[in-house]
């Protein structure tokens, strides 16, 4: 746990960027859709400075919860990005949440230490790794989306609020198929240069970890496959997606969840 860990600098920082994230999330629709933004703006820019601090303190640690601090500001850059092109998305308020959520467990979870014989190229595989985390949680998010459209449809709710079902569907599967490419190289990696990353003491082992990212590939495979063969869609898909991104949750920080939070085992 942290707080001896972490420099004063550091904690004063995320906590103002927790507070940056909070003021969309609390106030969501009392704010004018000018101070919504900057507000968001300001917790994004402060998140990135949080994220390239604890890339060069010392020592280097990594954990579940900087995992998912990384893979909420990936989350929010896709949607910062996507807003410019569709003005008429909302998933503001949620989004903030999730970013208060996110670092706010960083700083009282920052991980912990690398081993001295890691290589060079580790960061290289957990940015794959990371980033197929965030183009599957930006999928998710899409998913909800879609869910939310097809209920205010059925609803006869207005037809003019958010995105299309149509475009959301194709953007849910768009992120979909990155972070499948993604997972596929990390897990490649994994395998073929397992010591080469790690040291020579850690090989390729079944672990927790790689028992749920391949049951994770197999769900997002059999999704993809599903999709292009029999053109699933609607709940069934998004069920899939669930799942898939579930184990794939489980599958790194979940399990280091368990080993630093609930048996306090270094890792």
């Amino acid at each position: 746990m942290i707080l001896s860990s972490a420099s004063l600098p550091s904690v004063v920082l995320t906590l103002a960027t927790a507070v940056a994230y909070a003021v969309p999330a609390v106030a969501g629709s009392r704010l004018s859709d000018q101070a919504a933004r900057i507000a968001l703006l300001t917790a994004w820019v402060l998140h990135a400075i949080v994220l390239v601090l604890g890339l060069v303190a010392e020592p280097h640690r990594f954990g579940f919860a900087p995992s998912l601090s990384v893979t909420a500001w990936l989350v929010l850059t896709v949607y910062a990005v996507e807003r410019q092109m569709f003005p008429q998305m909302e998933a503001r308020w949620a989004l903030a949440g999730l970013g208060t959520a996110a670092v706010l467990l960083a700083l009282v979870f920052p991980g912990s230490e690398l081993h001295v014989s890691a290589s060079p190229w580790l960061p290289l595989h957990w940015a794959l790794g990371i980033s197929s985390y965030g183009l599957f949680a930006a999928a998710v998010v899409h998913a909800w989306l879609m869910t939310r459209a097809e209920r205010n449809i059925r609803n006869a709710a207005d037809p003019q609020a958010g995105l299309p079902l149509l475009t959301l569907e194709r953007l849910t599967f768009r992120f979909a198929t990155a972070g499948f490419v993604l997972l596929s190289a990390t897990l490649l990696a994994g395998v073929l240069f397992s010591e080469t990353l790690y040291g020579p003491a850690r090989g390729p082992r079944w672990d927790h970890k790689t028992v749920f990212s391949v049951l994770s590939w197999l769900v997002f495979a059999f999704l993809l496959l599903g999709r292009l063969r029999f053109g699933w869609r609607g709940r069934k898909a998004v069920r899939f997606l669930y799942i898939g991104s579930l184990l794939l949750l489980l599958a790194y920080a979940g399990s280091r969840f368990v080993l630093e939070v609930v048996l306090r085992r270094p890792t």
